[in-house]
C-alpha cells in the first residue's frame, strides 16, 4: 500500500504541476477577469481537472503493484500519461481557440469578442485594412471601440447580414476603433442599473448593492450591460474618462 501511494502522491504531483503551469499561462495572458466568467470556461478546466488531476492519479494507484515487473508498470503509467495528455492537449486548445481578443463597445453594449469568432477573411481583412487592431497569435485582449461604417449600404449590408447569422461589426476588426473614439457614443448609452431590462429584479438589486460599495449611486446613468457566453455583467463606466471602473457580477 506505501508504494501504491508513493506512486499515487508523485503522479499526482508531477499532473497538477503541469496543469497549472499551462492553465496559469493561459489564465494570466487572456482570461484574466471577465474573460474567465464570459467565456464560461470553467466547464473546460473542470474536465481536464478531472482527468489529469483527479482520474490519471486515481488508476496509476490503483495498477501500482509493487510485484509487477517494472517494465510492465512503466508500460501502464505511460499510458495513462498519454490519456492524460491527449485529454489537456484537446482542453488547451478549446481554451486556445476561445480566448477573448476584444472587449468591445458598438451600440448599446458591452461585449467581448473570442478568437473563435473572428472568421480567417475577416482577420485578412483586418491586416489588410486596420492592422493596428488587427489580431496576431500573440495578440492580447485589449478594450476597442467598434462603430458601423458611415456608408448606409454597408450598414445595411452588415445588419441583414447579421440577422442571416453572418458577422457582425464585432467580428470584423477593419472597423475597430480606439476606445477613446467611442467615448462620445458610450456616454449616449450609459444608464441606471434600474432600467437594465437585460437583469433581474434580484439582479439589479444585487447590483446596486455592488455599487454601493464603489461608493456609486445605482441610480447615476453610468452602467452598461456587458454580455458574453455566461450571465450578462454590469460594466461601470467613469463618465469623465469613458473608462470602464468595474466590472460587476450579479450573482
Amino acid at each position: 500500500m506505501k508504494f501504491r501511494f508513493k506512486a499515487f502522491g508523485l503522479h499526482v504531483t508531477a499532473s497538477t504541476c503541469l496543469f497549472l503551469v499551462a492553465l496559469g499561462a493561459l489564465y494570466f495572458g487572456w482570461y484574466r477577469w471577465p474573460g474567465w466568467y464570459l467565456t464560461g470556461a470553467m466547464n473546460i478546466v473542470l474536465m481536464m481537472a478531472g482527468i489529469d488531476v483527479v482520474l490519471g492519479p486515481l488508476l496509476t494507484f490503483i495498477i501500482a503493484n509493487p510485484n509487477k515487473p517494472r517494465r510492465v508498470l512503466a508500460r501502464d503509467v505511460a499510458i495513462i500519461a498519454t490519456v492524460q495528455l491527449v485529454a489537456m492537449g484537446y482542453g488547451l486548445t478549446i481554451l486556445w481557440q476561445g480566448r477573448p481578443l476584444y472587449y468591445t463597445f458598438s451600440t448599446r453594449f458591452l461585449e467581448m469578442v473570442q478568437a473563435s469568432d473572428l472568421s480567417p477573411e475577416q482577420v485578412a481583412l483586418g491586416r489588410k485594412l486596420n492592422p493596428d487592431f488587427a489580431p496576431h497569435w500573440y495578440s492580447l485582449p485589449r478594450w476597442v471601440y467598434a462603430p458601423l461604417p458611415n456608408d448606409p449600404k454597408l450598414v445595411e449590408k452588415i445588419i441583414q447580414g447579421t440577422i442571416g447569422g453572418g458577422d457582425d461589426v464585432i467580428q470584423m476588426p477593419r472597423y475597430f476603433r480606439p476606445w477613446s473614439e467611442g467615448v462620445a457614443e458610450l456616454h449616449k448609452e450609459l444608464r441606471p442599473v434600474a432600467k437594465m431590462t437585460e437583469l433581474g429584479v434580484r439582479d439589479k438589486q444585487i447590483v446596486a448593492a455592488r455599487m454601493l460599495e464603489l461608493g456609486v449611486t445605482p441610480d447615476e446613468p453610468v452602467t452598461l450591460p456587458m454580455m458574453g457566453r455566461a450571465k450578462p455583467l454590469v460594466g461601470v463606466v467613469d463618465p469623465p474618462t469613458g473608462q470602464v471602473r468595474a466590472i460587476l457580477r450579479v450573482d
